[in-house]
């Protein structure tokens, strides 16, 4: 999902965690914003990995992609499959030609991801429902962005309709997809400038004990780590 590092980097990473970049069978990208396919044309050539991504995002992305890729286009809300995984693409809200977040279903398992969001739309929370793995945006804390360095144009962006999620944001669409079938939350895309993890954390953490989930295994995304696998 998505290849913002550069593919040294990236093949670095999958080696800690034993995953050959021959392996892989597919990628999949959200959106066009260099932090999500820096990556992505040379590990996609060098490895003859198909690459998944809708035509708006492909049109946007090709300075970057390059060429001789094998490319398959979907649209958001078309579900399409991989493999033994039924993907179903829905739209999100963010600054991009044609954003999207996913939900993914493999057996009786379903996962759901959504980051680079300026809100949770209702659509958002309807497709993300039932997931027994999420991943979901906690990019900022709004105190930490109104007084910090980025100028007051970027700072609108950020929390503006078509930016990123809140850590409050974050905590009230989790309390909505709160179910007993969940079982791991990954928050992800944080602010190494505007965030902390213990402010994410906690935030999450209020919405799920609230709720008397707090048994739920809740984890954040490091910007310069890898994550183990999760069982579900």
């Amino acid at each position: 999902m998505d290849v913002g590092l550069t593919m040294r980097e990236t093949k670095n990473r999958l080696e800690l965690i034993g995953v050959r970049p021959e392996d892989i069978t597919a990628v999949i990208i959200t959106h066009e914003h260099t932090d999500h396919i820096k990556g992505v044309g040379p590990l996609c050539r060098a490895y003859k990995i198909p690459l998944y991504i809708t035509s708006g995002t492909h049109e946007a992305a090709k300075g970057w992609l390059g060429g001789k890729l094998k490319v398959s286009e979907f649209e958001a809300g078309t579900p399409f499959s991989i493999d033994d995984m039924h993907i179903e693409p829905f739209s999100i809200p963010h600054d991009a030609a044609d954003p999207v977040g996913f939900a993914f279903h493999c057996g009786p398992f379903k996962a759901g991801l959504a980051t680079d969001l300026g809100y949770p739309t209702k659509l958002v929370g309807e497709r993300l429902k039932g997931s027994n793995l999420l991943i979901i945006e906690s990019n900022h804390d709004p105190e930490m962005l109104k007084s910090g360095p980025y100028p007051w144009p970027l700072k609108q962006r950020v929390a503006g309709k078509e930016g990123h999620l809140s850590n409050e944001d974050a905590g009230k669409l989790l309390a909505f997809l709160l179910h007993d079938g969940l079982s791991h939350v990954v928050l992800a895309h944080l602010s190494q400038i505007n965030n902390l993890p213990e402010l994410a954390m906690g935030k999450a953490k209020d919405a799920l004990e609230a709720r008397s989930y707090g048994h739920i295994n809740l984890k954040v995304a490091m910007q310069d780590e890898v994550g183990g696998f999760i069982g579900v």
